[in-house]
């Protein structure tokens, strides 16, 4: 536990946003949050405010985990009250052009901005989840987190933006893994040889037939935010002329199952 505690912010009280939260009142530290529709269960001492503007009163960091579609309206509402003594931490899955735009627009408040990406998957392990950090405040906002004993790597000398960029790199393969085991196992199924596919599937990841079942539950369970996800990524790799093929395929499974749900 913490002697004095940090005050941390969470917009956006999702799946993600909820986890943070409640763990990081468990590490000690003094909580507020917002969202327009909170209907994640909540630790009862985290203050859930009115507004965005409201939560980020007085607190030293704001965790930004929003969807993307809303990331930079909500960047443009808190410009006018951010303070140069705070952490601006954004979160959201979003290309590198979008979280430079946000930076932009928070810059005349002095606000000390973080492009910080969740780097896997939160469940099960909430705020210790492994985070990437980029920026010109990162090693600075490393020093202030370190009594958390958070999950967190910095990029030495890098950019808003930077994070992101390795992120949906990173989501191109993960991603695409996951995509090629749900059509083979919805094949092996549909052709009788569930058991012959799952071989082959598991042959070319080191036998490991639990992870198999993780990227299909996986992939049904978040499709809706993974196809949010391949978009930008799409959008990041269009951006440098790059067709992407195989990640329009992997959106596209992604759309298909969030439409069974």
């Amino acid at each position: 536990m913490m002697n004095d505690k940090l005050k941390i912010a969470i917009l956006g009280l999702g799946e993600a946003g909820s986890y943070f939260a409640n763990d990081l009142v468990k590490l000690g530290a003094e909580v507020t949050g917002y969202d327009p529709n909170p209907i994640r269960k909540l630790d009862n001492s985290i203050k859930v405010k009115n507004s965005n503007v409201e939560a980020v009163k007085g607190v030293d960091i704001i965790f930004s985990a929003n969807l993307s579609s809303v990331s930079i309206q909500i960047a443009e509402e808190l410009a006018s009250v951010l303070t140069a003594n705070q952490f601006f931490c954004e979160m959201n899955t979003s290309g590198p052009e979008k979280k430079i735009k946000i930076a932009e627009v928070l810059k005349p408040s002095g606000v000390k901005v973080i492009d910080l990406a969740i780097m896997a998957p939160v469940p099960p392990k909430g705020i210790l989840t492994p985070l990437l950090a980029s920026g010109e405040f990162a090693a600075e906002f490393f020093e202030k987190v370190k009594p958390l004993n958070l999950d967190l790597k910095i990029l030495e000398n890098s950019q808003i933006g930077d994070a992101a960029t390795r992120k949906l790199l990173r989501s191109i393969v993960y991603k695409g893994i996951a995509a090629v085991v749900c059509e083979a196992m919805e094949a092996g199924e549909a052709f009788g040889m569930e058991s012959y596919i799952r071989g082959q599937i598991s042959s070319l990841i080191g036998g490991n037939d639990e992870l198999i079942d993780r990227f299909v539950e996986g992939s049904r369970t978040h499709a809706i935010r993974r196809m949010q996800e391949m978009e930008a990524v799409i959008e990041m790799l269009e951006a440098k002329g790059i067709e992407p093929i195989v990640t329009k395929g992997t959106r596209n499974n992604l759309e298909k199952l969030s439409e069974l749900k």
